[in-house]
């Protein structure tokens, strides 16, 4: 009686449970299935392992209540709802177009919903698409990814991969996968990577060369209107570069290139245009080479020469008796000599500030993550204001140049200062003679010049420092009228000498010049000439008396050196004598 009593309680307790509304339930249930056919559809969809109740709710309860709203695809694709209510399509569907698509359109029924990781489905999706987009999808199916897909790629992008599957958003947006700030990440999705490149044969190199030129800079930069992947290869027709209708093929990159390079010639073809290291022209590859060997050589040498004299000096500074040397420097403060005249300290200070601008603006191209490039690109997707400021600091650098050459023509004065900057035999003595004693192979320090070999080497560098980047920055500036006539590849050794050039300046400056105005521990914390033009660098007295009675007239200075000294005394204490720039009746 007892035991007949629990096996009641048990089947209630079922009957209760397989009644309760919420219960998830398997299509094949006949609960459903006896009524609604359904079932058989669902059985080969992306739901077939969702119950019904999860989606009708309520709809367990016989006869199903009136009113119960029909299901929503976001209560479970929150994320993908949130997306096509953001996306072109959603708002229109929001403004009232009945003809924008909606999941049903994309994705079939509600039962009958395929997988989208399938095959089938991915391959149908330029189909999918076109017919709202039919001239687009026209061009896809002959492009080298429609034909890729219609041969069964099944890595092969379609639609969804550039645009996304649900927040598609016009190229205008900021935000879109398609806007031309984003297009090289778009491209790279398949360009950069390795497996894929790999396993069909793609060039693994284009994304890192498209970086590496001037377009990619200048997009990373924050420049949108530089050209990027779809300028020069298509949008949606998209060809081989063997195709006589590409836009890439060598017949018609004049006219490509010419939507940008007014006049771009047929010789701007010649030679690759996504260059590496093994396809860049030669004569851009032996520019590399060259500076890749100089650059580490001269600044090494330059380092080794000034840490050296810094050493001497603050040894001789720390232990002469009585503190001479520091008394020696303050007085001379007073009474130095005068180094640069006032027109030369107009145009140092031009000079100066244009190379600070043009070193600022130009690496900031190059390195545009730097934090000190950030407060220059801020305007950059509006305004190219980088590009602009490095221009018009190129053009004070030229007229600084033509400045100082003018006045060496017209002024007696200037030119027989200049004088004194050219180079003489005595300077590789002096040079060979110095670092030796910087480097401690010698144990007394020789006499040098008024402008010794430090002062000349500085003054040449500079001189055919700009020559050089006057010369290679036209090139680049009237890039439209050199492709006119010259091949891509004068473009591309014009950029390759232009930076390393400016790299070679810049440290140059910072490890030679900065140390001799400087840290130079007899003219810190600054040398003044550029301000006052008197120098605060004292002669040292031991530079007045030869080293020993067999000491060698180079190193005593020799008769230059005392017709130095000489012109020194001579020259007149009216300070309105230098101020000047009169013409040559001064000679």
């Amino acid at each position: 009686m007892r035991s007949a009593r629990r096996i009641g309680i048990a089947l209630s307790i079922a009957l209760l449970v397989a009644a309760w509304p919420g219960r998830a339930q398997s299509p094949s249930e006949p609960v459903c299935t006896s009524c609604h056919d359904q079932g058989k559809k669902l059985k080969d969809s992306a739901h077939a392992s969702v119950a019904c109740a999860t989606c009708h709710v309520r709809h367990g309860e016989y006869p199903h209540p009136a009113g119960v709203p029909k299901p929503v695809c976001g209560s479970c694709h929150s994320k993908e709802a949130q997306d096509y209510a953001l996306g072109a399509h959603g708002q229109a569907a929001r403004s009232g177009n009945t003809s924008a698509p909606d999941c049903g359109l994309c994705h079939g029924s509600i039962h009958e919903i395929s997988k989208t990781e399938s095959w089938t489905f991915r391959k149908s999706i330029p189909d999918l698409c076109g017919m709202c987009h039919a001239p687009i999808a026209a061009q896809f199916g002959q492009s080298v990814h429609g034909q890729a897909i219609q041969r069964g790629v099944a890595d092969a992008p379609v639609c969804t991969n550039c645009h996304t599957a649900h927040m598609v958003l016009p190229p205008t947006s900021a935000t879109s996968t398609v806007n031309p700030g984003h297009i090289r990440e778009t491209c790279g999705q398949c360009h950069g990577n390795v497996r894929l490149d790999t396993r069909y044969g793609l060039p693994p190199d284009r994304i890192l060369s498209f970086d590496a030129s001037f377009h990619g800079m200048a997009l990373k930069a924050g420049n949108e209107t530089v050209a990027n992947c779809a300028s020069c290869h298509g949008i949606h027709l998209i060809l081989a570069s063997s195709d006589p209708r590409s836009t890439i093929n060598p017949k018609n990159l004049a006219k490509t290139c010419g939507q940008c390079h007014t006049g771009a010639g047929k010789r701007f073809a010649v030679g690759p245009v996504h260059e590496v290291a093994s396809t860049e022209p030669k004569a851009v590859r032996w520019a590399r080479s060259f500076y890749l060997l100089l650059i580490p050589l001269v600044l090494g040498l330059m380092l080794v020469h000034n840490v050296g004299d810094w050493v001497r000096k603050v040894v001789q500074l720390r232990f002469m008796p009585g503190g001479q040397f520091r008394a020696l420097r303050l007085a001379d403060r007073e009474t130095g000599e005068l180094r640069m005249f006032g027109f030369e300290r107009v145009q140092h200070l031009l000079l100066l500030t244009s190379f600070a601008v043009l070193v600022w603006t130009g690496f900031a191209l190059k390195y545009p993550d730097g934090w000190w490039a950030r407060p220059l690109l801020i305007w950059e997707t509006k305004w190219q204001a980088r590009g602009i400021v490095h221009r018009l600091a190129a053009v004070v650098f030229m007229l600084v140049a033509a400045m100082h050459i003018v006045s060496l023509i017209v002024s007696g004065r200037l030119r027989r200062h200049w004088k004194e900057l050219w180079p003489r035999a005595s300077d590789a003595t002096e040079a060979l003679l110095n670092f030796a004693y910087n480097v401690g192979l010698r144990r007394n320090r020789p006499p040098l010049s008024n402008h010794s070999y430090i002062e000349k080497a500085e003054y040449w560098a500079v001189a055919w420092g700009a020559v050089v980047m006057i010369l290679t920055g036209g090139i680049l500036w009237a890039d439209g009228i050199i492709l006119r006539w010259l091949p891509k590849a004068a473009l591309d050794l014009a950029t390759t000498v232009h930076f390393y050039e400016a790299v070679l300046a810049f440290l140059a400056i910072v490890i030679w010049h900065l140390y001799s105005v400087i840290f130079d521990p007899d003219v810190y914390p600054m040398e003044t000439a550029w301000l006052t033009g008197r120098s605060v660098k004292h002669k040292r007295p031991e530079l007045e008396a030869p080293e020993s009675p067999g000491t060698p007239a180079a190193d005593r200075g020799g008769p230059e050196r005392q017709d130095l000294r000489l012109a020194e005394k001579q020259e007149p204490e009216d300070l309105s004598y230098y101020t000047g720039v009169s013409g040559g009746s001064d000679e």
